[in-house]
C-alpha cells in the first residue's frame, strides 16, 4: 500500500513574503522622512566597510538605507533576538536597503566559532540574507567588528591627538568611587591633565605589552560632571591577554562594545542603527564618538545615527544568556536545542517555522516602551501558519485496544478494509489535497479516554450500548470491556455496523454524534511523542530577583509511546502535521528516523493554559 510523502511545511531559508501595506511604527515613519529629505541620498558604498577616504572612491549607495544585525558570537540567539532580525531585515527588504549581519566579536574570553556558526544558520533559516545589491543571495561572509581593529586602534589614537582621549591608571575601585553617581558629580582622574604626547606614548606601551593586564585604560574625555553618567569619561580599550578566535594574539588590547559598535557601524555606512533600549543612554557617546571622528576626516558624514526600541519581554520565558546556560549547564534541559528552550534552534526543533516567528514579529509591533507579551500570541502565530500547510493524521497517545467481535462474520476472518482521507482538508486554491491511506480491521487502537464504562453527563463516545463513527471508516456500537485483575480496562468490545464506510453511500443510514480517531492494529506504527509544554509555570519567572529554577513546570516534558496512521511513517525530520484532535506536532530533527519515528507537540489546537 503505498501512501503519501508529507511535504516540509516550510521550505528552510524562505523568507514570508511581505505584505502589501505594513503597519506603521516610529521606525518606519524615521526611515521615510529621511527619504523624503535625502539625508543619506549622497552617500557613496565602496563595495566594503572602509573609512572616509575607501568609500570616497567608491559608487553612489545603490541601497537606500542600510541596516544591522549585530550580535556577539557569546551564545545561542533566543526569540527577542528574532525579533531584532524581523526588524532590521524586514525594513532593509521593505525600503530598498541592505541589512548587515555582523558579528560584534570585540570580547574574545566570551566568543566562539561554535556560536558564530548557530548565528549564520539561524538567521538564515528565518529567511533573510546579507548580501549587497547585485550579488546573489548567500553569496556574502558576514562582517566581523574584529576585522576593524587597525581602523578602531587608529581612531583611539586620534582622539588622543586631538585632546579627546586619555590614559588613566587609576586603580579600577579608584575609577568607580570617582565617577560619582547620579546625585554627585565624578572627580577627574589625576591622569587627565596629561598632554596628548605623554597618552599617545603610554597607549602605544599599553598595546605594546609593556603594561599588566588592568594596569590602564584608555578613556575618552567629555566631563566628568555630566548628568548621564555614561558620558564621564568611558573607557574605551582595555588591556586583556586573550587570545581572539578571528585574530588569534594579534592584539592585548580590545576596544569596549561602546567605543566599537559606532564605529562599525560608520565604517559600514549604516544608516539606521536600531538596538534596544537599554542602549538609549548610550546614544549621546554613539553621537559625540561619530562628530569627533567625522570632523577629523576619518568617517564619512553624515554618520550613521542611533534609534532605539523595546525589547521583547516574552510571559513564561526568560531570555537572559546567563541564565539560559545555566538551564543547559545544570541539565535542567536537554541542551540549547531543547524544544522548551526559547532559543530559535530550540523553537525550531519544537516545530516553529520562520513564517510563524516573522509573523508574530509583525504582529507585536515595535515600541519604545516596555510590555509584555503573552506567550499564546506566539503560539497563536504557529497554529495559523500550519493550519493550511500541515498534513493532518490520526495518532493514539493513549492506546487501549478496541476489539470489533463481529468483524470476521461481517466481513471475512482476516479482512483489512482500505480506508483513506484527505492529508489537507483546505487545499489551496485550484489543487486537490493528497490522500492518506490505512486500513481497519478486526482490530485497532482507540485513545483510553474515548471509552467510559458509566459515561458523565454529556458523553458522546464510547460507552455500552452507544454508537459513534470510526473517523474514515465504520459506524461500530459499543458493547462493553473487558478488564485485567486489577479492574484496568483491556479491551474495549464493539460491533461493527455493515455497509456505514465513510464515503460510501451507505455512510449516512445510521446517525451518530460523535466520531473518533483510532489507529489500525495491522498497519499502525509505533512513535515516541514528546508532549512539550511551558517550561516554566510562573508568567515572569525572573521577575523581582525571584529564583527562577523555582519555577520550573515539573510537567514541560512528558515522553508517550503513541501510534500513529501509516501515512507519517514516510515523515523526514522537521515535517510538520496536526494530529487530528490533539495539536500539532513535527518529527524531530534530531532524534526522529524512519526505524524510530520521533514526534515533537509544537503546539495545541487551541490555547488552555492555566484554562
Amino acid at each position: 500500500m503505498s501512501t503519501p510523502t508529507p511535504a516540509n511545511t516550510q521550505p528552510a531559508a524562505t523568507a514570508a513574503a511581505p505584505e502589501a501595506v505594513k503597519p506603521s511604527n516610529f521606525l518606519r515613519q524615521i526611515i521615510e522622512s529621511d527619504l523624503e529629505k535625502g539625508t543619506y541620498a549622497n552617500r557613496r558604498w565602496a563595495g566594503s566597510p572602509g573609512d572616509a577616504a575607501h568609500h570616497a572612491k567608491g559608487e553612489p549607495d545603490p541601497a537606500k538605507i542600510r541596516t544591522r544585525f549585530p550580535p556577539e558570537p557569546n551564545g545561542y540567539l533566543h526569540v527577542g533576538h528574532a525579533k531584532s532580525i524581523c526588524i532590521n531585515f524586514g525594513l532593509a527588504r521593505d525600503y530598498g536597503g541592505v541589512c548587515h549581519l555582523r558579528f560584534d566579536d570585540t570580547n574574545p574570553e566570551k566568543e566562539d566559532t561554535e556560536y558564530v556558526n548557530s548565528i549564520i544558520d539561524a538567521v538564515k533559516w528565518l529567511g533573510f540574507d546579507w548580501a549587497q545589491l547585485g550579488q546573489a543571495p548567500g553569496s556574502a561572509a558576514p562582517y566581523q567588528a574584529s576585522d576593524y581593529f587597525d581602523f578602531m586602534y587608529r581612531a583611539a589614537e586620534h582622539l588622543i591627538e586631538a585632546g579627546h582621549a586619555y590614559v588613566d591608571e587609576q586603580t579600577p575601585e579608584e575609577m568607580r568611587v570617582n565617577r560619582g553617581d547620579f546625585g554627585k558629580p565624578g572627580v577627574d582622574s589625576p591622569f587627565r591633565t596629561r598632554t596628548p604626547a605623554e597618552n599617545l606614548a603610554r597607549f602605544r606601551e599599553m598595546r605594546d605589552g609593556k603594561l599588566a593586564d588592568g594596569a590602564a585604560v584608555l578613556r575618552a574625555k567629555i566631563d566628568m560632571a555630566s548628568p548621564n553618567i555614561n558620558m564621564r569619561d568611558p573607557a574605551i580599550y582595555r588591556i586583556r591577554r586573550a587570545t581572539h578566535h578571528n585574530t588569534g594574539d594579534a592584539w592585548c588590547i580590545y576596544p569596549m562594545y561602546t567605543f566599537a559598535h559606532p564605529i562599525e557601524d560608520a565604517l559600514e555606512q549604516i544608516t539606521h542603527s536600531i538596538c534596544t533600549l537599554e542602549f538609549e543612554d548610550q546614544r549621546p557617546f554613539y553621537d559625540w564618538l561619530m562628530d569627533r571622528l567625522c570632523e577629523g576626516g576619518l568617517l564619512a558624514a553624515p554618520a550613521p545615527k542611533q534609534y532605539e526600541f523595546a525589547r521583547l519581554n516574552l510571559t513564561y520565558v526568560i531570555t537572559s544568556k546567563r541564565k539560559l546556560a545555566q538551564l543547559v549547564n545544570e541539565g535542567k534541559v536537554n541542551g540549547w536545542d531543547d524544544p522548551r528552550m526559547p532559543t530559535i534552534v530550540g523553537l525550531r526543533r519544537r516545530g516553529y517555522t520562520p513564517a510563524a516567528i516573522q509573523m508574530f514579529a509583525e504582529r507585536i509591533g515595535v515600541t519604545k516602551s516596555d510590555s509584555w507579551i503573552d506567550y499564546s500570541t506566539l503560539e497563536g502565530c504557529l497554529r495559523e501558519d500550519l493550519e493550511a500547510k500541515a498534513h493532518r493524521g490520526m495518532a493514539v497517545l493513549d492506546p487501549v485496544k478496541l476489539v470489533l467481535t463481529n468483524w470476521d462474520e461481517v466481513m471475512g476472518p482476516g479482512h483489512l478494509e482500505p480506508c483513506q482521507l484527505p492529508a489537507l482538508p483546505h487545499p489551496p486554491e485550484g489543487t486537490e489535497s493528497p490522500v492518506r491511506h490505512f486500513t481497519i480491521g478486526k482490530e485497532v487502537w482507540i485513545e483510553r479516554e474515548d471509552f467510559a464504562e458509566v459515561p458523565p453527563k454529556g458523553y458522546k463516545r464510547l460507552f455500552p450500548g452507544n454508537k459513534v463513527r470510526l473517523k474514515g471508516g465504520y459506524v461500530i456500537e459499543c458493547t462493553g470491556c473487558n478488564k485485567d485483575a486489577n479492574g484496568t480496562i483491556t479491551e474495549v468490545l464493539a460491533t461493527v455496523v455493515p455497509d456505514t464506510k465513510s464515503g460510501t453511500p451507505g455512510a449516512d443510514s445510521v446517525k451518530v454524534k460523535a466520531a473518533i480517531t483510532w489507529v489500525g492494529v495491522a498497519d499502525g506504527v509505533n512513535a515516541e511523542v514528546r508532549m512539550y509544554d511551558r517550561l516554566f509555570s510562573d508568567a515572569h519567572p525572573d521577575a523581582g530577583g525571584k529564583n527562577f529554577l523555582e519555577s520550573l513546570n515539573p510537567n514541560s516534558l512528558k515522553v508517550v509511546t503513541a501510534i500513529v496512521e501509516p501515512s507519517l511513517a514516510n515523515a523526514k525530520p522537521d515535517d510538520k502535521f496536526q494530529f487530528e484532535r490533539h495539536g500539532y506536532f513535527v518529527a524531530d530533527r534530531v532524534d526522529h528516523t524512519a526505524e524510530k519515528p520521533v514526534f515533537n507537540l509544537a503546539v495545541g489546537l487551541k490555547d488552555s493554559w492555566g484554562k
